[in-house]
């Protein structure tokens, strides 16, 4: 199997129909319908990803990945029903990954799932070069690319997937100007459109707040 996917939405046709398509690509699925279940499934099942409903009957998404984020880096793909920005990010200063918008297409779901899993070498650990850089250390930072542990001046940094990717490419390029629409093509590995420049800043401003870094006077980023 390529992992275990938890899919928490309230109606049930939709576990449903994420479930089969997950399932056709081989990956294991478990399903929950609320905030309290899903709580305990995280931390009885140990999920490789999750994928998260905001709109939940007891508990709403975006506290469950606040709760999740206090303990576990896996991947979290937040599902909403708005069209709002605000809700896309919110969800991705709470430490969530990525977004899809319903309705959506399942198969592009699935790819999004596998985009993520790749992001942390779970889904397809030996595709890296043999000679690829694995650890970088600069500045009192140290990032280890097999592991993805990453400490600032001997303390735990406890990054997300795709907080840790930007680093890691922010990094790998230290001392240039990196746009964002690079940044996102790197890290999402998807076409880049203006409305995604929100996207890349909600990132860049919770790493900066991990790493005690300002904008006005940056020490880092």
């Amino acid at each position: 199997m390529n992992g275990t996917i938890l899919v928490v939405d309230d109606e049930q046709e939709i576990t449903d129909l994420i479930g089969v398509y997950l399932q056709n690509e081989g990956f294991d699925v478990v399903k929950c319908f609320n905030g309290k279940d899903t709580l305990k499934a995280v931390e009885e099942q140990q999920p490789d990803l999750a994928i998260l409903d905001i709109m939940l009957p007891d508990i709403d998404g975006f506290s469950i990945c606040q709760k999740i984020r206090e303990n576990y880096t896996f991947p979290i793909i937040m599902l909403t029903a708005k069209i709002d920005d605000m809700d896309k990010i919110m969800g991705l200063t709470l430490g969530a990954d990525d977004y899809v918008t319903k309705p959506f297409h399942p198969l592009e779901l699935v790819a999004r799932v596998k985009a993520q899993l790749r992001r942390v070498q779970k889904y397809n650990p030996d595709s890296r070069s043999e000679n690829e850089e694995e650890v970088i250390a600069f500045s009192g930072l140290v990032m280890n690319k097999t592991t993805h542990e990453c400490t600032l001046n001997e303390r735990p940094l406890a990054l997300t997937p795709t907080e840790f990717s930007i680093l890691w490419v922010l990094c790998e390029n230290r001392g240039q100007v990196i746009s964002s629409e690079r940044l996102f093509r790197e890290v999402w590995n998807e076409e880049y459109y203006s409305r995604d420049n929100n996207t890349v800043m909600v990132h860049i401003r919770h790493l900066r707040e991990k790493m005690n870094d300002s904008a006005d006077n940056p020490k880092y980023i």
